[in-house]
């Protein structure tokens, strides 16, 4: 009877033992993945624009650049941040270079050359997406957290 008893202890304890394993390798696997982020940017006001790009700069700070993955999506009025005229234009094309993704909407642009007659110029390592609201729907299923300043 207490050799059965000891081997039904020892066998439970084998099986803590092998789901802790199980329990900290899962763990250590979901930490290894970087965080992702998506940022919105659908406004023309130069102060918000500052704030999503103070947000992914902030956050590549925090986790460290090689631990985050970061996508700014543009569109509607907020496609003048990613322009050749923005007034961010010196520190977009710096962030591109630090592993931040930039994306433009291909809607907004067809429709600023249909309303101007000239297609917006895009800033040197900015992505074009067919729809900005697509792209950041797709991403969010991919896991990424999402932010609209």
């Amino acid at each position: 009877m207490m050799k059965t008893g000891i081997l039904k202890i020892g066998t439970l304890i084998l099986a803590c033992s092998m789901m802790v394993g199980v329990l900290v390798s899962n763990t250590q696997a979901q930490s290894d993945k970087p965080h992702k982020l998506v940022i919105q940017v659908s406004t023309d006001d130069p102060r918000t624009q500052k704030i999503a790009l103070n947000n992914a700069v902030n956050l590549q700070k925090h986790y460290g650049i090689d631990n985050v993955e970061i996508e700014i999506v543009a569109y509607g009025p907020g496609i003048g941040l990613v322009t050749a005229s923005s007034a961010q234009k010196a520190r977009v094309e710096s962030l591109t270079l630090q592993d931040i993704t930039f994306s433009a909407c291909q809607n907004t642009m067809n429709a600023v050359e249909k309303k101007t007659g000239n297609k917006p110029k895009m800033l040197e390592g900015v992505n074009s997406v067919a729809a900005g609201v697509a792209q950041i729907m797709e991403l969010q299923e991919q896991g990424y957290a999402y932010v609209r300043p």
